[in-house]
């Protein structure tokens, strides 16, 4: 029986890159190489949207990676068909929390594998799948939020928080099937398919 091809993870988030290492199966980081910007997202849902991004993020990097296993993974918030993605500042922190207080919105977390074939010339298999956590977010005050903000400082997560730490003080109720998923990647489903690949997972 040959041996399970390499995985590489298409990513450079100090997050994904903890939640893979809790498998302890052997994987490296690469960046993606993915223009988001191009991504044809109009008129579709935001299951879709994530789905899309995940799966482009792993293909970017297929040229790279001719031989390996790529997993891909992307989480956007959404909140009555509206999507938010990264702040990037405190005002852009201030301002999704603000939209979120008080109410609940969906965390949709998407992952993606390619799974490399027995020999070169085979095509790509791959694999999508989606998580939707619905979280309720307390009502904040402004105070709150700016606290909030100050301290964790959540400018490279959608939605403005880090669930996984402070950021749970936020929340009443979270309704998820993978609680890994909200950090970044949902490791019960990606067992099940690293398992069904002959890829060892303890």
């Amino acid at each position: 029986m040959s041996r399970p091809a390499e995985l590489v993870l298409a990513s450079t988030s100090v997050y994904r890159r903890e939640l893979l290492s809790r498998l302890g199966v052997a994987f490296r980081c690469v960046a993606p190489r993915l223009d988001e910007a191009s991504l044809d997202t109009e008129g579709r849902e935001p299951v879709e949207i994530a789905a899309l991004l995940a799966l482009g993020k792993a293909s970017s990097i297929l040229p790279l990676e001719p031989s390996a296993t790529i997993i891909g993974s992307d989480q956007i918030v959404a909140i009555e068909g509206r999507l938010l993605g990264k702040p990037g500042s405190h005002k852009g922190a201030v301002d999704q929390l603000t939209s979120l207080s008080g109410r609940t919105h969906e965390l949709i977390t998407a992952v993606a594998v390619l799974k490399a074939g027995e020999r070169p010339q085979e095509a790509r298999q791959s694999w999508l799948h989606s998580d939707v956590t619905r979280m309720t977010m307390r009502a904040l005050s402004h105070g709150e939020i700016e606290r909030y903000v100050d301290h964790e400082k959540p400018f490279d997560c959608a939605g403005s928080y880090k669930f996984e730490a402070r950021g749970i003080v936020l929340f009443e109720k979270v309704e998820t099937d993978d609680p890994s998923a909200i950090t970044g990647l949902p490791l019960i489903a990606l067992v099940s398919f690293l398992r069904s690949i002959s890829h060892a997972v303890p």
